[in-house]
């Protein structure tokens, strides 16, 4: 059937909404008509390049929720008119890393930047009107009016949620929360910072404060930023590390803070250098940021990793499991708990995209959300 989407045909690059072809969902698929889509910076990384693809042209978009329109034969009984939400990492539910409670890195996620179904580098299901094969974000491409996945790659959600709210778990709430819950064990009475006010920092503020941190320090040189920190449960926000280190000796006997977590646009050696020192003995720094995925090294003192027994921890989704954890985090948003309306500071139309991208560098949006016509 036709579409259209927000491609980019070489990188650096930049979006644009084209006219597009999606097949039919195979045995193991569904076809989703897309309602909104989250603006995450892990797709802008794609446009400038830091992040390389298999093939182009190549559709964006990771961060989505929609209806299903369509649906082949699956083992999960997705049927049409399912909502869902979409996990950006698959999950195939029997390999060692499903099996043992690490969806996030199922071996289905080594084929996400490929563009084409996983394990065949010639198999698409999205092509330009003249035949061209176009690759998609993560199997799943969100910034797509409609959009064919593998069912491995959505979670069916209640109906009577908010698509376009729920579309912010499926990356950047999943990503943020679970970089502080689970990937750097924040507990009660704890000092955490967060280096970077995103779509991703928002919500590693939000899951340490869940935790019971006594203090979350959110570092942002945008005054924006720092304010909607507090509204989400920093107890401090800065505009530097420098200013947040002195923060967390006040409060720790000269120690350091119990984590930290680096949640920058696009992170620099520099960042992680930073983030590592603030931390205490046995403390724990979190790198969840992305940048120039080429860039190899990190200028921390060896001796203070072993002596001080630091402990540096990447997080890949928040080391969240997609299939529970997407449910659970929409459960503590029907409590009240888990803040989703107030991260979206602007909708978009999928026409207006580049300017979404555009906002987010100007430091104007928490989150930018396109939203599709219904």
């Amino acid at each position: 059937m036709q579409t259209r989407g927000a491609i980019i045909r070489q990188a650096p690059g930049k979006y644009e909404v084209v006219d597009l072809e999606v097949d039919d969902p195979r045995p193991g698929e569904i076809q989703v008509k897309m309602v909104a889509s989250g603006l995450c910076h892990s797709d802008d990384h794609i446009a400038t390049g830091d992040i390389p693809v298999g093939v182009y042209p190549f559709a964006g978009g990771h961060e989505g929720a929609g209806i299903v329109t369509k649906a082949g034969e699956n083992t999960k009984g997705i049927k049409e008119g399912d909502h869902v939400v979409f996990s950006f990492l698959p999950a195939c539910g029997h390999c060692r890393w499903c099996a043992s409670g690490m969806q996030n890195l199922c071996d289905l996620g080594a084929g996400l930047l490929a563009g084409s179904r996983w394990g065949d580098p010639t198999d698409f299901r999205l092509k330009m009107t003249d035949g061209t094969p176009v690759g998609q974000m993560c199997g799943i491409s969100t910034f797509l009016e409609t959009t064919t996945v593998s069912a491995d790659s959505v979670v069916k959600v209640d109906d009577d949620i908010p698509l376009d709210k729920a579309c912010l778990v499926g990356c950047g709430v999943g990503t943020g929360w679970g970089s502080a819950v689970n990937s750097a064990g924040v507990q009660p009475g704890h000092t955490v910072v967060v280096m970077g006010i995103g779509g991703i920092g928002i919500n590693a503020v939000q899951g340490a404060a869940h935790a019971g941190a006594s203090n979350v320090i959110a570092v942002d040189p945008i005054a924006f930023k720092r304010e909607k920190a507090q509204e989400l449960g920093a107890t401090h926000a800065v505009e530097t590390m420098e200013e947040a280190i002195e923060l967390a000796q006040q409060f720790t006997n000269g120690q350091g803070a119990d984590s930290s977590i680096v949640t920058t646009g696009v992170v620099k050696p520099e960042h992680v250098q930073q983030a590592f020192a603030a931390i205490r003995k046995a403390g724990t720094c979190v790198v969840t940021a992305l940048g120039d995925i080429t860039e190899v090294g990190l200028p921390i003192a060896l001796s203070e990793l072993t002596l001080f027994q630091k402990r540096l921890q990447g997080a890949m989704f928040g080391a969240s499991n997609p299939n529970w954890d997407i449910k659970r985090q929409l459960q503590l948003y029907r409590e009240g708990v888990l803040k989703l309306d107030e991260l979206v500071t602007k909708t978009y139309t999928l026409d207006d995209i580049q300017q979404g991208y555009q906002d987010m560098h100007d430091g104007k949006n928490i989150r930018g959300v396109i939203v599709y016509d219904s």
